[in-house]
């Protein structure tokens, strides 16, 4: 299976599902890099295919909340929080879990700032922003936590069999996933919207 970082091709099945996690981090940090680009766009009064926001929307429902996202809490946060206790319990459901729905708001409600500019209501350009740019802080500091803390945690605390369980789950996950083509699809999405953005 191949997976993308910073545009270079690399096989992942000898990795651990952490470390594919971590690289779709990386994916993603891509991702709002280009949001905020195209936000300074419309600040800037420049040209801004709103289009590209749907675009932006539909790669982070699917690749960074339902695929990411998606392995995190089936695969390894109910697993933390079964086996390492009340400080596991707390992290997750209390940290990452409410972040990840805050997100998700987040798409909904530039997804309805989108569908007011579309009817002319011009002053739904402040709400894209402002939705937009909430996601990318929100996600910058919740990847740099769950990167230096919460896998850290998780691979330091969890049993070698969980590890090895989780490991074997999120292949098969992959494999469900590249069947689909999910991987494919939104990564070249990423790098054309980079590209895009960039000119």
């Amino acid at each position: 299976m191949l997976f993308t970082l910073n545009y270079i091709w690399v096989e992942v099945d000898a990795l651990n599902s952490i470390d594919i996690m971590k690289m779709e981090h990386q994916n993603i940090l891509r991702m709002l890099e280009v949001v905020r680009r195209y936000c300074l766009r419309v600040l800037k009064h420049e040209p801004v295919d709103y289009k590209d926001f749907y675009k932006i929307i539909d790669f982070v429902r699917n690749y960074a909340d339902k695929h990411h996202h998606g392995k995190e809490e089936t695969l390894l946060f109910n697993r933390m929080m079964d086996e390492l206790g009340s400080l596991a319990d707390k992290l997750v459901r209390h940290g990452m879990l409410v972040e990840h729905d805050l997100g998700r708001l987040y798409m909904s409600e530039l997804e309805e700032a989108l569908k007011k500019l579309e009817s002319g209501d011009e002053d739904a350009k402040l709400d894209i922003i402002a939705s937009a740019m909430g996601y990318v802080n929100l996600l910058k500091r919740h990847i740099d936590k769950e990167d230096n803390v919460i896998y850290k945690f998780a691979e330091n605390n969890l049993k070698k069999d969980t590890l090895k369980l989780i490991d074997d789950e999120s292949a098969n996950f992959e494999k469900k996933a590249e069947g689909a083509e999910v991987q494919y699809k939104y990564l070249v999405m990423l790098s054309e919207l980079e590209a895009k953005v960039n000119k």
